[in-house]
């Protein structure tokens, strides 16, 4: 699934082990897609770590 700039996703869980603030249900806005299909993410509690498809969970909040 391609995700557009704008959507607004949750994070369900992280295989980063150093995520910082990034916790299980924290939400954020897709800033980008790159090259490799990392999903760059502004959350709201300021992180900037991306998704990758695959490794993490995440899901799609209603209305984005």
């Amino acid at each position: 699934m391609s995700l557009k700039v704008g959507t607004r996703v949750e994070l369900v869980m992280t295989s980063d082990p150093h995520p910082g603030k990034l916790k299980s249900g924290e939400k954020g806005t897709v800033s980008f897609v790159d090259d490799a299909g990392t999903i760059h993410v502004d959350w709201d509690c300021g992180s900037k770590l991306g998704l990758i498809p695959g490794e993490d969970v995440y899901k799609v909040l209603a209305g984005s």
